[in-house]
């Protein structure tokens, strides 16, 4: 026989397959079609909507660098080409040079803006590796601080932001063009 899963507190929860769920319909706008014309690719759909609006921080000639609309911590940004490309080996030389290229300025920026501890820079490639938009190529920039996953987080499975993506997206496209030192 099956054990009875438990929630929070140790309450048995007959029925129930021992996951909790958060609905967060708001994600929808997301992973959907902005448009019908856009084959429901939302990096792709970013370049008719304002720049506010998209969270897109800089662009490049082949790249741009964007707020992830559903951080992980504060300032979680993501460089990717403006070509809409699923595999990395897809990519041409200037591409990846310039994705480099931003993904340095996207720390650069990050480390003068917020002061972060340490960074995860890196790419899912494909759905099984945890790219849920793995059609079109994005690599992360996530600003990490010690002790960034506290009692909130690990037990309550919430994460909380101090800012409003617009705010963060503001102050970095602001830092992004701004000389170093």
């Amino acid at each position: 026989m099956a054990a009875t899963p438990r929630g929070p507190g140790g309450q048995a929860r007959e029925g129930f397959e021992g996951f909790d769920r958060l609905w967060t319909p708001h994600r929808m706008a997301y992973v959907a079609p902005a448009r019908p014309t856009d084959d429901g690719c939302p990096f792709c759909a970013m370049a008719d909507l304002p720049v506010r609006e998209s969270l897109v921080v800089a662009t490049g000639e082949r790249c741009f660098a964007v707020l992830n609309l559903h951080p992980y911590n504060p300032g979680h940004l993501m460089v990717l080409p403006l070509r809409h490309v699923a595999d990395l080996e897809d990519l041409d030389a200037d591409e990846v040079g310039e994705l480099m290229a931003m993904t340095q300025q996207a720390v650069r920026v990050l480390r003068a803006v917020s002061g972060p501890h340490a960074f995860n820079v890196g790419l899912n490639l494909g759905g099984v590796a945890g790219g849920s938009l793995s059609q079109h190529l994005h690599q992360h920039v996530v600003p990490r601080w010690s002790g960034d996953a506290n009692f909130i987080t690990v037990v309550g499975g919430t994460k909380t932001l101090p800012q409003l993506l617009e705010d963060t997206r503001d102050l970095l496209a602001e830092a992004w063009d701004r000389p170093a030192g």
